[in-house]
């Protein structure tokens, strides 16, 4: 028999609901985005109620993204061995009880900064995994109940993931705006997390019940071992790979920090986020006409100069219109990046596998995770603290005035304010001041940690009994000495990630001309001996279409 190549379905999808897994597929996408909105939405007033660092905070943000890809790495490879129901029901348990640490950290911490960061991180780390697992199956099974077009339906499983972030921002949005009342204790962004719980119950009935296909290297009989030599013995790959990591950075690294940035400088971020991934999840749905006309190595180019220039004028823009066309040009550099990076390894490499997909998603989250992420955090922390140090008298007189004011209200604190934390706010700041008398320095880190202490411990207005009026201007004068300066280093730390663009525009620039030389773009086919309807030869129908 002659060789054919896999495509067009065939048995191996015999009893599955294409339809119905790319459904659920795609609402499990968007537990992963919510996850990115709300916490991202969330960094800025965990900063303030536990006093964390930018560095900090981009910790817990950042194990967000990395706990991605400790799931993606060991689990998205055993795709075939273990199932894609386990993995997935495994997704649903994290989706779950990752945002419910997070949520109870204040009680379960007792107030504590450090027992409330390791609360968060961990919480964030077990919703991450959940993320991951979701990406481990749900990108080969895409390829594989859709396998002659590839690219263009991975681009529109992914146009979930900003989809959802527009739905989840939007909601975070409209919960900042709304009077709750909620009861003492509980605080708005507890209740952005639990926003990931609602779709995840959704994908979690979706599921129930349904038969899912042998992957594409197990319809064509390619070995476990055979896929990790397809996978690594191709140069290609490993350039591929390397370019993940600069276009996941491009587009996530920032991404996490533009609620906070903004709003810091007085912007609605979460709503500039939002506008973002909504431009973006249209711009992936058709995906199929754009990728057609340009080529994916040409899209590829493209879009790495768009994200290049539209990061580099975020840094610059100080105002609603000039971020908002920032903000566009920005979201049609990074729209197709991850989508169409993926489809170009499962149709350049497609005997990689699962282990390819795999290997690319996980690359990119460890990325942003561990480097990209805690990187920009360490940058606007840097620059923050200098804006500080250039305003130096000023920073001392701000700091000398809240000591004085907070201090009159240690006999009856303000309301939502307890004596503990006003305490804890008052020995963060005198401890500032105590080491400027030293030193005539302002020490790193701490002093930009005592004026969030005394945004977060001061009187909510000006509205209150006299002797908290005072203390309410002092804390006005500190969110305007702290906020443009946090919006500064936030913005530098786009600064800094822009030139990688370059790079990848390079690199992207060569795949198109090489590609161009051999007559134009083409996506590879599993070919394989003895093919009969989609079966690789020697391997029975009924293990083919068992449920894994």
């Amino acid at each position: 028999m002659a060789p054919q190549a896999i495509g067009g379905g065939g048995t191996g999808l015999l009893g599955v609901r294409p339809a119905r897994l790319f459904v659920g597929s795609c609402i499990a996408l968007i537990s992963t985005a919510v996850t990115f909105a709300v916490v991202g939405d969330s960094m800025f007033p965990l900063k303030a109620q536990f006093k964390l660092t930018n560095e900090a905070v981009g910790w817990i943000g950042g194990a967000a993204i990395w706990g991605f890809t400790l799931s993606i790495f060991v689990l998205g490879p055993l795709c075939d061995a273990i199932g894609m129901r386990r993995l997935l029901y495994f997704a649903f348990v994290c989706h779950l009880a990752g945002p419910l640490i997070m949520i109870f950290s204040p009680a379960l911490s007792g107030g504590n900064s450090n027992s409330a960061f390791w609360l968060l991180f961990f919480g964030a780390l077990i919703t991450a995994l959940g993320n991951g697992t979701v990406e481990a199956v749900c990108n080969p099974l895409v390829a594989t109940i859709f396998p002659d077009t590839k690219t263009k339906k991975l681009n529109q499983f992914h146009m979930w993931f900003p989809g959802g972030i527009l739905l989840g921002g939007v909601a975070a949005f409209l919960l900042d705006s709304a009077n709750l009342g909620l009861p003492a204790g509980v605080h708005v962004w507890q209740v952005k997390l639990a926003l990931i719980c609602l779709p995840t119950v959704v994908y979690g009935v979706l599921f129930i019940g349904q038969k899912f296909p042998a992957t594409e290297r197990v319809q064509s009989g390619i070995t476990f071992g055979g896929m990790f030599k397809a996978t690594f013995g191709r140069f290609l790959f490993w350039v591929l790979l390397f370019c993940m990591m600069i276009t996941a950075s491009l587009e996530l690294g920032p991404g996490r920090w533009i609620p906070a940035v903004l709003q810091a400088g007085g912007l609605a971020g979460i709503l500039v986020l939002a506008y973002i991934n909504g431009l973006m999840a249209v711009l992936r749905y058709f995906a199929g006409a754009v990728v057609h006309r340009l080529s994916n190595t040409g899209l590829l180019v493209i879009s790495a100069v768009l994200a290049g220039a539209g990061l580099l004028w975020f840094s610059y823009a100080s105002d609603t219109v000039t971020t908002v066309i920032a903000a566009t040009v920005f979201a049609v550099g990074v729209c197709y990046f991850w989508p169409t990076m993926l489809g170009t390894v499962a149709e350049r490499v497609p005997k990689g596998g699962s282990l390819a997909l795999a290997m690319m998603g996980g690359t990119g989250m460890l990325i942003v995770g561990m480097v990209t992420s805690p990187q920009m955090g360490h940058v606007a922390d840097r620059y923050l603290h200098q804006q500080l140090v250039e305003q130096k008298d000023k920073t001392v007189a701000v700091l000398t005035k809240v000591s004085t004011t907070y201090a009159a209200m240690l006999a009856a604190p303000p309301k939502g304010v307890t004596r503990s934390d006003l305490e804890g706010a008052l020995k963060s700041i005198d401890g500032v001041l105590a080491d400027y008398g030293k030193t005539h320095g302002l020490p790193e880190g701490r002093t930009a940690n005592a004026l969030r202490a005394a945004i977060a411990n001061g009187p909510p207005d000006r509205t209150g009994v006299a002797i908290e009026k005072p203390a309410a201007a002092a804390k006005d004068e500190v969110a305007n000495l702290l906020n443009p300066a946090d919006n500064y280093g936030g913005k530098m730390s786009f600064r800094w990630v822009a030139p990688f663009s370059l790079i990848i525009i390079a690199i992207f620039g060569i795949l198109y001309l090489i590609d161009r030389a051999k007559g134009g773009y083409k996506a590879e086919k599993i070919v394989v001996e003895g093919l009969a309807e989609g079966l690789g030869d020697g391997v029975p129908p009924d293990q083919l279409q068992k449920e894994l």
